[in-house]
């Protein structure tokens, strides 16, 4: 058989289509089941709070985690209706979802709603709020540290002595851990005197929070450090702060960040010092992520930390940090989390 130019190419082109045969399976095979099928995976979030851009970032998260991943996903909103948030849950067993993320919620009213699913075959994390199930890992801000980082820029700042204003609304999981780090501040600290405690999650929550500061400023003039550990509540303080013309006499800590914080943050003479954050929409992808590993037969772990960072008022303005993007380009640490991220996991990130 005489070998031509034509044949070889022949030749060639076949081999070519062979090895893109052969590749095509092993690009399928890259993800493990379920996710080796696009479009076959169907899971739901089911929040409790949604009100403020945390809330709005969180689910930019979830949805880019979502995508990449190629899976459906169901966004069920209870606007902090507890009853209505258990009976979203049902909801979405009844959707015939695989997996579903509970985002906050109350403990008495998700603990049997989040049973109901596991025992319907559906996996199930949490984000901040426990549901005191060992079978359903927990997605945490590390809130501990969140309020440890903001409370050591506190002390920096004023010292071991100051009269302070708290905010804090219990029986929310992530408020719960971040009092516990109050509380510790408070013994270890014996000079911290708190001359209030106040606060609430009414809708707008900012502006219900800053009609209670209102009240605890003309009570209390000469409070120095106003720890809300919540960036609405960081807010509502600030508008009362600023009424009130005490923004160059109290400073503001608080825990999470974004672009309208950031702006606030650096207004000319603004209250609010420093604030410790994860940035939210990593965290959204990470609930996504450790949900998929449980749907993959893999294990995240029972508790799920997305490390903080600590963001100062002088970061914000030495860096010329300006919104969100800037933040997650001048500050690295905050544009990704290394956490529940497996070899075979897309991440929405990538460039």
């Amino acid at each position: 058989m005489k070998i031509t130019r034509r044949l070889l190419g022949k030749a060639a082109l076949g081999l070519a289509g062979a090895a893109l045969l052969m590749h095509v399976p092993a690009m399928a095979q890259d993800k493990p089941a379920p996710f080796d099928k696009p479009g076959a995976v169907k899971i739901a979030l089911v929040r409790y709070l949604s009100t403020g851009d945390f809330f709005q970032a969180y689910l930019s998260g979830v949805e880019a985690q979502a995508k990449a991943l190629g899976v459906d996903l169901r966004v069920l909103d209870s606007r902090q209706d507890a009853a209505l948030q258990a009976d979203m849950v049902d909801q979405a067993i009844a959707l015939g979802v695989q997996g579903i993320i509970i985002q906050h919620g109350l403990t008495e009213s998700m603990k049997e709603a989040a049973q109901r699913a596991i025992d319907a075959g559906i996996k199930v994390v949490a984000f901040d709020v426990n549901v005191e199930n060992p079978k359903i890992p927990q997605i945490e801000q590390s809130d501990r540290d969140l309020a440890r980082l903001a409370l050591e820029q506190a002390i920096k700042d004023n010292g071991e002595s100051w009269k302070a204003g708290y905010v804090y609304v219990a029986g929310i999981a992530p408020l719960d851990r971040r009092n516990e780090t109050w509380v510790d501040f408070k013994k270890k600290y014996a000079g911290i005197n708190e001359a209030a405690m106040f606060g609430t999650l009414d809708n707008p929550i900012a502006n219900s929070v800053a009609n209670q500061a209102r009240s605890v400023l003309s009570a209390n003039p000469d409070i120095k450090v106003m720890f809300a550990p919540y960036d609405e509540f960081a807010k509502g303080v600030k508008i009362a702060v600023d009424e009130a013309g005490f923004n160059k006499d109290i400073k503001i800590y608080s825990a999470d960040i974004s672009t309208s914080d950031i702006a606030a943050m650096r207004e000319p003479d603004s209250a609010w010092a420093a604030t410790a954050a994860t940035n939210p929409a990593v965290v959204g992808q990470v609930s996504v992520r450790a949900l998929a590993q449980l749907l993959a037969g893999e294990d995240p772990g029972h508790n799920v930390i997305v490390p903080p960072t600590l963001i100062t008022q002088k970061d914000l303005i030495d860096k010329d940090i300006k919104n969100m993007e800037d933040l997650s380009a001048k500050l690295p640490q905050f544009a990704h989390a290394d956490v529940a991220m497996p070899a075979w996991m897309p991440n929405p990130n990538a460039k």
